[in-house]
């Protein structure tokens, strides 16, 4: 960008830098006003760089002239456009970019991920609450749109995909309890990008409803379309932070007397945290938690084996504090010529929250941010190596004359002696039909629940390398023929907690919380492993 304010052909520098898709739909005069606003922001002296307010002023300004423009443009005015540009790709309209065009513009891009109409429909597809956006979608459409949905899957809507098209209008929804909610759009918009905002949306109604249901949104009706004009502008997802937005729009039960002001933070460069926030103490929880997905087949093989990890933080800290976090990262252990002797990680599939500087991550693996108040995730991240079952189960089942049947399980722990899982529960499959159960174990409680077709063994405490046993025998009232197809075997189920103890070996090397002001925080690191989709099929 710096280039072009060095050049005498400046046009060609900016036409290099602009998309493409735009195809020339746009005044050059104007974007050499953002690009020389864009050198401004990216000054590397505070003093030089503008305001907000002077930014979106200035954003307001490029937008009016280039909606007149436009309009000027798709009007024909001839005293304003020569005809002496061939190339419809070129447009010129100041005197140090002289004006050039062409009879025939091509018409202008659709806005992308812009949705025509949102819908919040009940369990039987009546529309509860609905807010038209762009004026070309109507409130049949949520008709047809049920219609086509119970069409399409026998009458099982939560089988069908959550894109549906039809007759030129494409329909995005999620599911939620008993609220069907639905984004309509007539453009090729980013489907993945709405989807996601009615995700957001489930949030912020969950924050300010306890539970999204049809009663919650019949009983806050008022408050859901403020929430909406606010999340939503001309069909384009705006904000969606629910703790900044319940600084200005309150429930009944809270409501100020006054009006209020929208908080700083909506139109801040940081606009996940308010301004002005104090704390007698200042303190920092991180918790790094892992969950273990591991599936073994009846011989003992390991199908599939993964970790799933989560950096959650919960932060109480006073003014705009900045935040930087180090990792046993190999990748920056690597670049910092340090040794990595088995303890340094390779992290995939990492997803930052938004308060995280992603280019600055991607230059020297520095996680730096300015954190949100109260708890969020800071990091999620997955590891596929292969994983050693923490806590393997055999179970032998021996059948008596189809009357009875006695069950062995040995469950043993394969971690080191100084951790101990907590709140360890084996859920065991057993016949539907089997009755007075006899258990015994050597260690723990085990309990017949009949609802599950289950026997749940449960061990407060499981140290490391140890065994324990369990036997059962129950009666089977039920008569089978001996021909009989045998019946389908559900899996061994595990959940558990290790405390202070990781798979992945992740560590955090450090936390600094930096503020203007100086002062002193504490925090807090807890590490944590537990069971995800752990599975042993018999």
């Amino acid at each position: 960008i710096y280039s072009i304010f060095h050049v005498k052909e400046k046009e060609d520098v900016l036409e290099a830098n602009i998309d493409n898709n735009l195809r020339g739909w746009y005044p050059m005069e104007q974007v050499y006003k953002m690009a020389e606003l864009s050198r401004r922001c990216l000054s590397d002296e505070a003093i030089h760089r503008p305001s907000m307010r002077e930014v979106v002023q200035k954003l307001s300004q490029i937008l009016t002239s280039s909606m007149e423009w436009e309009l000027a443009s798709l009007g024909g005015d001839s005293q304003d456009l020569t005809l002496t540009n061939p190339d419809p790709t070129r447009i010129k309209r100041s005197e140090s970019l002289p004006n050039k065009t062409t009879s025939a513009l091509p018409p202008p891009p659709p806005m992308a991920g812009a949705a025509s109409a949102l819908f919040l429909l009940d369990i039987k597809g009546r529309v509860l609450i609905w807010r038209d956006y762009r004026g070309d979608v109507s409130a049949k459409q949520a008709e047809r749109f049920f219609t086509k949905l119970i069409e399409n899957q026998g009458g099982d809507p939560q089988s069908q995909d959550p894109v549906v098209y039809d007759n030129g209008v494409t329909y995005m929804f999620i599911q939620h309890n008993n609220v069907y909610l639905m984004a309509a759009s007539r453009q090729n918009c980013n489907a993945a990008s709405l989807l996601l905002f009615l995700h957001r949306i489930v949030l912020v109604f969950k924050h300010y409803f306890e539970a999204l249901e049809e009663e919650s949104l019949r009983d806050n009706f008022v408050v859901v379309y403020e929430l909406l004009d606010e999340m939503m502008d001309f069909g384009i997802p705006q904000y969606t932070e629910a703790k900044i937005l319940s600084e200005f729009i309150k429930t009944d039960a809270y409501r100020m007397e006054v009006t209020q002001r929208p908080p700083m933070a909506v139109t801040n460069a940081v606009s996940w945290r308010s301004e002005g926030l104090r704390y007698k103490k200042n303190e920092v929880f991180l918790d790094v938690i892992e969950s273990v997905n591991i599936l073994v087949n009846s011989n003992g093989q390991i199908i599939r084996s993964d970790v799933i990890g989560a950096l959650k933080m919960k932060t109480y800290l006073s003014g705009m504090p900045e935040c930087k976090l180090g990792l046993n990262d190999r990748v920056l252990l690597e670049a910092q010529g340090r040794t990595t002797k088995g303890k340094a990680i390779d992290l995939d599939d990492i997803k930052f929250h938004q308060c995280v500087r992603l280019a600055r991550f991607e230059n020297d693996r520095t996680i730096s941010f300015v954190p949100p108040d109260g708890s969020f995730d800071l990091m999620t991240y997955r590891l596929s190596t292969q994983v050693k079952p923490l806590i393997w189960v055999e179970a032998q089942v021996e059948r008596h004359s189809r009357s009875r049947i006695e069950i062995m399980v040995k469950a043993r722990s394969q971690y080191k002696e100084r951790s101990s899982a907590a709140n360890v529960e084996i859920e065991l499959p057993v016949p539907s039909d089997a009755t007075n159960p006899n258990v015994r174990t050597s260690m723990g409680s085990a309990t017949y629940a009949p609802e599950k077709d289950a026997l749940v063994w449960r061990i407060k405490s499981f140290p490391g390398n140890r065994e324990y046993v369990l036997r059962a025998e129950f009666s089977l009232p039920s008569i089978t023929a001996e021909e009989a197809a045998p019946e389908r075997k559900a899996p061994v189920r595990v959940k558990f907690e290790i405390p202070y103890f990781t798979v992945s070996g992740i560590q955090v090397r450090y936390l600094k919380i930096i503020e203007k002001s100086g002062y002193q925080s504490l925090p807090w690191v807890r590490y944590i492993t537990m069971a995800g989709e752990y599975e042993l099929r018999l």
